[in-house]
Order: C-alpha cells, then sequence, then structure tokens
C-alpha cells in the first residue's frame, strides 16, 4: 500500500520525509539515521563522512555553470524529540513514527511528528538527489544531538566545512527568516532520596495532570500555557500543609526542551482526611479551568484512590523539594527593550523525577543577553541551593547575533519577495538555533535559517503544514539558483 505522504508534491521531499520517519533517531540514538544518510551517499556516488563526534557531512559538486560560485552549507539536525502521550506505547528507539495527513497538516498519532528537524534532512537529500536543480558547490550537514545538547555542534571542527554560506532548515514559522537566536544552558538540582514506612491509618491516591499543550521551551514559552510540573507542584505543596499529604512517587514533566505536559503522583493520606482531599481536588480543578481555559481547553485534573506505597518522603525532604519547585520561576524572565514582543530570557521549568535513589529536577534557560542567560541560571541554581539540593550547570551554548547586512540574506529576501510577491519578516528567534555555535567555531560564517511551519513542536500535537512545505522547498530552490560568485 503506498505511504500516504507519497501523493504530496514536491514527490521527492515528501518521499525522503516519508522514509526518515521510518528510521529511529532519538536524541543520542542516531545510529541509524546516520547510517541511512551515509548509505544514501554511498549510493548516489556523493562523498559522505562522519566525524568523531558522529556528525555526517555529505558533499556534492556543482551543477555545470554554477562552479565558481560560493559553496553553501545546508544545516539540519539528525535528532528528534521523542514525546508521547502516556496511554501510547511507542519506542522511539526502535519503533517508525506513523505520519498521517490531516487537512492541511501532517500529524503523527500520539507522539511527534519529527518534521523538526526531519523536514529540513528531507529537503537537504532531496536536493543532493535532483539532477534538474543548479546549484553551487553543496555540503549537507547533519548535526547529531541537536535537542538534547547541541554535541553535534559543540564537537564541529573548524577544517570540517569549506563553505562560507549557511542555510538552517531548522525554523519552524514559513514567512520569517532568522538571522539571531538565544543562547541557552541548562540547571539541575539533585536530591538525594530519603524515605520512611507509611505512617499508620493512610489511605492512598493517584495525582494526574494530563491534556496540556506543552510545546517547545522557546517558541512558546510566553503563551501562558500551563506547566505540569508548576501544576502539581501547588497541588502537593498545599495538600502538604492542608491534608499532611505525604509524596511516595512524583514524575511530572520529560525533555528539557519541552514544556511539561504531564504529571503524576501518588500520596497517602490520614484516613480521615479522604473525603476533604477529593473535595479539595474537585476545587482545585475547577480553579485550574478558571486560570487556564483559554490557553488549556484540555486540561484534566483527577485524583483516585489506589494501594498504599510501603514507604513515602521523609517530611524534612518533601519540605525542601515542595517548597523549592513551588518557588522555582518558570516563564519569560524579560522581554527584549530593542524588539517589539521579542522575549530576551526564559526559564523552563522542565521536570521532576523520583528516580530510586535521587530525585531530579531539570530546568534550561534561555537569553538573547549572555549575562542574562547567566543570572537567570544562577537565580535558579540559588533556590535550589536553599533547599540543599546538588546543583550542576551545563557550559550553554552561545546566541548567534544578527547581522542585518548579510549577503544570504539580501538573497534569501530578494528570492522569497520573487516567488510570492510579498516580503518575508526577518526576525531573530527566541528558540536556540545551532547557528550560534557553528558561527563561534566558524568565524565570519554568513547564515540565514528558514522553515516550513511547523506547530506544536517538541509535543505529540507537532503538525507541519503542507502548503508552507511547498513554499519552503520553492525558496530553498530559488537561493541554491542564485547564489553569489565566488
Amino acid at each position: 500500500m503506498d505511504h500516504p505522504l507519497h501523493a504530496l508534491k514536491p514527490g521527492r521531499l515528501w518521499h525522503y520525509f516519508a522514509e526518515i520517519c521510518e528510521v529511529p533517531r532519538p536524541s543520542k540514538k542516531e545510529e541509524k539515521i546516520a547510517k541511512y544518510l551515509l548509505d544514501f551517499a554511498i549510493s548516489h556516488t556523493l562523498e559522505g563522512i562522519m566525524d568523531k563526534t558522529g556528525n555526517v557531512l555529505i558533499r556534492k559538486p556543482a551543477t555545470p555553470g554554477y562552479e565558481n560560485r560560493k559553496t553553501v552549507i545546508l544545516q539540519s539536525h539528525m535528532d528528534m524529540v521523542g514525546e508521547k502521550n502516556s496511554d501510547s506505547n511507542h519506542d522511539f528507539e526502535n519503533d517508525p513514527i506513523r505520519p498521517r495527513i490531516e487537512g492541511e497538516w501532517v500529524k503523527a498519532t500520539g507522539t511527534t511528528l519529527g518534521a523538526d528537524c526531519g523536514i529540513g534532512i528531507a529537503a537537504s537529500l532531496a536536493v543532493l538527489e535532483a539532477n534538474d536543480i543548479p546549484h553551487p558547490p553543496l555540503e549537507a550537514l547533519f548535526t547529531m544531538d541537536e535537542e538534547t545538547g547541541l554535541t553535534g555542534a559543540f564537537g564541529l571542527k573548524p577544517d570540517l566545512l569549506h563553505g562560507k554560506i549557511l542555510i538552517n532548515l531548522d525554523s519552524e514559522d514559513e514567512g520569517q527568516l532568522f538571522i539571531g537566536c538565544a543562547g541557552g544552558k541548562d540547571t539541575v538540582a539533585t536530591f538525594l532520596t530519603e524515605t520512611e514506612p507509611v505512617p499508620s491509618n493512610q489511605m492512598a491516591f493517584d495525582v494526574s495532570i494530563t491534556g496540556l499543550v506543552g510545546g517547545h521551551s522557546g517558541d512558546d514559552i510566553n503563551k501562558g500555557r500551563g506547566n505540569a510540573v508548576k501544576i502539581i507542584g501547588r497541588f502537593l505543596w498545599n495538600t502538604s500543609h492542608e491534608f499532611e499529604a505525604r509524596i511516595s512517587s512524583l514524575d511530572a514533566g520529560n525533555l528539557r526542551n519541552a514544556l511539561a505536559r504531564e504529571g503524576f503522583a501518588r500520596v497517602v493520606i490520614p484516613e480521615g482526611s479522604a473525603d476533604a482531599f477529593e473535595s479539595y481536588a474537585n476545587l482545585f480543578q475547577k480553579v485550574l479551568v478558571g486560570e487556564l481555559n483559554v490557553t488549556e481547553p484540555d486540561l484534566k485534573f483527577s485524583v483516585s484512590r489506589t494501594d498504599l506505597p510501603s514507604s513515602v518522603l521523609t517530611i524534612g525532604l518533601q519540605e525542601r523539594l515542595l517548597n523549592a519547585i513551588y518557588a522555582c520561576p518558570h516563564g519569560v524572565i524579560a522581554m527584549s527593550k530593542e524588539i517589539d514582543n521579542f522575549v530576551e530570557t526564559s526559564t523552563n521549568l522542565a521536570s521532576v523525577k523520583i528516580k530510586g535513589e535521587k530525585i531530579v529536577v531539570t530546568t534550561s534557560q534561555r537569553s538573547s543577553v549572555e549575562s542574562s542567560k547567566k543570572d537567570v541560571g544562577d537565580m535558579v541554581a540559588s533556590l535550589f541551593h536553599l533547599a540543599d539540593a546538588q546543583v550542576e550547570q551545563t557550559a550553554g551554548y552561545p546566541g548567534w547575533n544578527p547581522n542585518p547586512d548579510s549577503e544570504i540574506l539580501r538573497l534569501t529576501v530578494a528570492s522569497y519577495k520573487k516567488l510570492f510577491d510579498k516580503n518575508p519578516e526577518v526576525l531573530a528567534i527566541h528558540a536556540g538555533l545551532e547557528c550560534g555555535l557553528i558561527g563561534a567555531i566558524y568565524p565570519g560564517m554568513d547564515m540565514v535559517s528558514f522553515g516550513p511551519t511547523i506547530k506544536g513542536a517538541h509535543s505529540p500535537d507537532e503538525r507541519l503544514n503542507i502548503a508552507s512545505t511547498v513554499k519552503f522547498w520553492d525558496l530553498l530552490v530559488e537561493v541554491l539558483k542564485n547564489t553569489p560568485a565566488k
């Protein structure tokens, strides 16, 4: 039976996106997609190499008449965010993504689609395969582990790339060209788990928050969406004071670069407080609906009676943990004073998980101002130090400073206007792109980023707009046809 995407145009672009969906490629597990890309290079008689970090580079000579044009780098990342609904059994390390067409969109079922950045990979492959698209010498760079650590970009060596023009294919808003992005870092707090037997005369409840929209911790941080970690932390903090609730298990949120969509806990309370606890939970659910009805129409909060666990956190540890989660900032810290409606600095309370002997709280910070990125990271770190947690911070990655005089930007703007008879928006983005790191390793690299419209990235609601993908492809082809001479 034909793949549903094979009916879409342009055919080779969707052909390769369909093939990529068949290849499992969660972050830090890119071996299968790397082999697929290297096999593609061999089968098309192209130079394909893998560097020591695990990045893949495929080179293609210029088409006749374009030998004296400047080499262009097409850049995308191999990995995808593996987010799924709690009722999904999908195994991101072994199972293919199953895309489907729904109206104007391509979606997956119960999982992320991987259009971020699978459609960028597909576009590069379609260009590398084509013999009817004029283009300069090409270098297609596929980096590994962009989503969880930018490991591939960090590991690039200054002698790998020959080109001085780079087109990043990892943006998610058609009609917008990006020439700058925020830098970022992670702040992770770890508590040592301390437990004790469940007190006598207790009842157990499972607590859950589901149905939140979630999304990208950069692109969507300013949209007023709920955060499962904050919501379940708020409930547990209040019920620990009101009903002497004691925590047995806690698992909320998932990836550092995604807004927390779901949260689950098991608590015990004195038997005599059970009815009052359930009444409070019903009231809490109504409060949440009142606060988040616009941004979270599918929010579901519930408690249900369950079997008693064997142990709970000690009171001292529980108080330190819940105070820290409740107090931890989440969301926009500062808006830009120079660019209208542009988030300058933010922090994402991404997850909290009891993992055996440890309780791990993961947060990430972003800013287009390097000093502010450090400041908000240190603010979060100081909070968890007060809670007597062990705190570790990543070195982070730099932002990408805009260059309004960029040659590739001028060419892309002109190409867009020629194709679609209107000017694109030229913007910076609060999400992280690898351009910042690449620019630090290759000073003077002339860069622009564009892509089709992708909504709900980093969540199972991820969807790729079909019409915008056609425009994305047409723009890429037009830019390559008009790249400047050396």
